[in-house]
């Protein structure tokens, strides 16, 4: 087991596979029964070896890293050598520790925004430009949010779709604030109590992709807010594929045209969430 907080002060969140060394599968699905049969995931199986071996690379890399912290030895950082983005590749976070070879997500998320020309399309269960501070403080983290809102305000076609556990305060304020703005369409996605009964921290949308301009694919473990691309372990497949993209456009827009999909309504009072029950 490794604690990411005394490296980072953040959380284990990357949820992936390795088999052989030759394929590797990274999703948004925690390890876990709900996972496959009652909450909205998305994930991709790996069979390019250079990927492969980034991932691979990553796991060894926290391998290291919990012996040496069950040893009561520090973890120290490494060097920051990131890969020249190719046609599919590896994004992973926190900085302090990836690998020669692995791209920081913080740092690249922003400049493939800044890329868009026309389209965003992105899907998660968080979205709040808001972190995790001491005392269960949110302070801002506006990295995700100033760059979508640059896009938008470029005329790029900003669809957010979000769980409706993002509805608490005070993320659904910041959620209202984007909405407000000219080419941005925003919708809240409710998963209808199981026919069964009520499950706990089950029945929402747990994926988190993002397609961009109908040519480049985003499939990941991090949500959409502050914590998870700066100081948690987190891995993101980024490809330069349209036949992917056009794979992930036709499942996002069968959830959006959903009747589980609504418009975020600015003047609505959202109830507070209650996934637990």
């Amino acid at each position: 087991m490794l604690d990411y907080q005394p490296l980072s002060g953040g959380i284990m969140h990357a949820k992936y596979l390795l088999v052989d060394g030759e394929q590797a599968f990274v999703g948004s699905q925690n390890f876990d029964w709900r996972a496959l049969e009652h909450i909205h995931e998305v994930g991709l199986r790996v069979s390019d070896a250079g990927v492969v071996r980034q991932i691979q690379a990553v796991f060894e890399q926290d391998w290291r890293a919990q012996a040496l912290l069950a040893a009561q030895q520090p973890v120290p950082p490494l060097t920051y050598r990131p890969a020249t983005p190719a046609a599919g590749y590896l994004l992973a976070s926190p900085r302090a520790y990836l690998p020669p070879g692995v791209t920081d997500t913080q740092s690249e998320l922003p400049r493939l925004l800044a890329a868009a020309q026309r389209r965003v399309r992105v899907q998660v269960m968080e979205y709040a430009p808001l972190s995790f501070g001491p005392g269960r403080s949110r302070p801002y983290y506006a990295v995700i949010d100033n760059a979508l809102r640059s896009a938008a305000a470029r005329g790029v076609q900003v669809e957010l779709m979000v769980a409706d556990w993002n509805t608490k305060k005070p993320e659904i304020d910041y959620l209202k604030s984007l909405a407000l703005l000219p080419n941005v369409q925003l919708k809240v996605v409710t998963i209808p109590v199981a026919d069964g009964g009520f499950i706990p921290y089950a029945r929402v949308i747990h994926s988190k992709i993002m397609t961009i301009d109908e040519r480049l694919a985003w499939v990941g473990t991090s949500n959409w807010s502050g914590g998870y691309l700066d100081n948690s372990r987190n891995l993101e497949l980024v490809l330069n594929n349209e036949a992917l993209a056009a794979r992930l456009d036709r499942l996002y827009q069968q959830l959006w045209d959903s009747p589980y999909a609504a418009a975020l309504r600015i003047e609505q009072d959202y109830p507070a969430p209650r996934p637990g029950g």
